[in-house]
């Protein structure tokens, strides 16, 4: 089990996802782009998000302290660039 957190036009919301195994970064945008649809994410439904809403989404992964998989779906920032 996994906990998605996606941030989308200024909200975020987690959402436990259950996977077998590694998940692909393309995967993770389809899937999130149809639990976002479905209504599946609690206060973050909008049926008719573009197919593509999340093409530019940075994918992050990472491990709470009792091992849990954490995956976040953001926009990118401009934060460091020059």
């Amino acid at each position: 089990m996994a906990t998605l957190n996606i941030t989308y036009d200024g909200r975020s919301a987690d959402v436990p996802v259950e996977f077998d195994g590694h998940v692909a970064d393309a995967d993770i945008r389809r899937i999130a782009t149809e639990l976002v649809r479905s209504g599946g994410v609690p206060g973050l439904h909008l049926s008719q998000l573009h197919h593509e809403a999340f093409a530019h989404f940075v994918v992050d992964r990472f491990r709470g302290a009792r091992g849990e998989e954490r995956i976040y779906l953001r926009p990118k920032v401009p934060f460091g660039a020059r």
